[in-house]
């Protein structure tokens, strides 16, 4: 006869485990079983991978391959341009025959690219195989747009909000690797994460390719070939989204600069500012992009996170001078303002990415707003340099006042959107 304690049986433990999994997805941090779960997971797998990679590349490049640091600039400017291009066309043949297929295949040639930078040992071949692997990641982020909306289906914000916060908090753990893999600093260490890096690339496509195999809807026969080019309200949107996509290198590259040059707020700050912003993310996007379902919802969100960047900004601003503690409450105070502007544009940005593109067209659009965040990518590093750590004080108020013009604008944009077609505020 036993006593004390009985060991629980194999099916207690799955109910335990069901009962656990039912309060997540009741919670909104777990999606149903099934289709969106999968790629939620793949994207997770995907995204880990690619920010260790990301976070340790430029040091590989310099300490494996040798390349001189003007090299190693060059060749990864040249990667990221080459990479703008891919997403239009390869969109538009997820359109027309089936996103799954075509985002799979992407995948597979960014494991084969990224493998071919093991044995890279030329400023050439470097160029090649970062060209490629951008070339493939923007054609797969187009793929994979007509996949959110579609596997969404009447909760495409809420997914698509789901997603994001799965990929910041994957971001936070591949910069955590990649952090230890700087620490060890040897040709090995480096090596292992790009290898490491692109088997993630064939685990995320061993997960989606459980995914149905979405059969691509028809087009109109009154649609062009390019009709996402075409469309001048959509093109606005991405002109003044992709400026206001530029408060994401506010916390990741202006603040880091800010506290080292112009404040006595310790270094160590750096770290616990963007931990905070990534954790509010995680558990708070989800809930801020609730209600935000429509063109006009959405494009109010967006400005009212321009005026919130404003604030931030100015409130970091004023850490310039003040003792070393007081600057680390007053900007702790300005990266949380900013983070709350993050999550609202985030929430208006996704829904509007999503309403405005017709679903037969989803790929091709997703390609153009692809494009779009990536010029912006491109030129916040020299604005927010010019701006706010040259000119100080008066530039993180002109930049703050950037983001206020463009979210003003962005309900007249929408407004625009709306009278050349059906985007109303239930609209699918």
């Amino acid at each position: 006869m036993s006593h004390g304690t009985t060991m629980p049986t194999d099916s207690a433990t799955g109910e335990v485990g069901d009962v656990r999994r039912s309060w997540l997805v009741r919670r909104g941090l777990l999606p149903e079983a099934g289709s969106q779960r999968k790629l939620a997971l793949a994207g997770f797998v995907n995204q880990l991978g690619t920010a260790a990679f990301l976070a340790a590349m430029p040091l590989y490049a310099l300490r494996v391959i040798q390349l001189p640091i003007g090299q190693v600039g060059l060749g990864l400017g040249v990667a990221a341009v080459a990479g703008l291009i891919a997403g239009i066309p390869v969109g538009h043949l997820a359109d027309r025959y089936g996103p799954r297929g075509i985002f799979l295949l992407t995948l597979l040639i960014q494991m084969l690219s990224m493998t071919s930078l093991l044995f890279a040992h030329s400023f050439w071949w470097f160029v090649v195989a970062m060209t490629v692997t951008d070339l493939a990641g923007s054609a797969g982020g187009a793929a994979r747009g007509p996949l959110i909306r579609r596997l969404g289906g009447d909760e495409v914000p809420k997914f698509r909000s789901y997603l994001r916060s799965v990929a910041t908090l994957a971001s936070t753990f591949g910069a955590l690797a990649a952090g230890v893999v700087v620490q060890i600093d040897t040709g090995t260490a480096y090596r292992v994460l790009i290898l490491v890096n692109a088997l993630t690339f064939l685990a995320s496509a061993a997960v989606l390719v459980k995914l149905p195999a979405l059969k691509p809807l028809p087009f109109p026969r009154d649609a062009g070939r390019w009709v996402a080019l075409k469309d001048a309200p959509y093109m606005m949107f991405v002109v003044l989204d992709g400026v206001m996509w530029i408060q994401g290198e506010v916390l990741t590259f202006a603040l880091p600069l800010w506290v080292v040059l112009h404040t006595d707020a310790p270094r160590w700050f750096v770290g616990l500012a963007i931990a905070v912003n990534t954790v509010l993310v995680v558990f708070l996007q989800m809930r801020a992009s609730r209600g935000v379902k429509g063109g006009t919802l959405a494009s109010q969100a967006i400005r009212r996170s321009g005026f919130a960047f404003l604030i931030g900004m100015a409130v970091i601003a004023t850490a310039s001078g003040a003792p070393g503690w007081a600057a680390v409450v007053i900007m702790m105070v300005g990266v949380a303002l900013h983070t709350a502007g993050e999550l609202w544009h985030a929430a208006g940005s996704l829904e509007l990415r999503f309403r405005l593109a017709p679903a037969h067209a989803q790929g091709q659009y997703s390609g153009v707003f692809g494009m779009g965040m990536g010029l912006c990518y491109a030129i916040a590093p020299s604005l927010l340099g010019l701006l706010c750590i040259t000119w100080g004080t008066p530039g993180w108020l002109l930049m703050g006042g950037i983001f206020v013009a463009s979210g003003f604008a962005m309900p007249y944009v929408i407004q625009w959107a709306g009278r050349s077609r059906q985007l109303a505020d239930n609209a699918d």
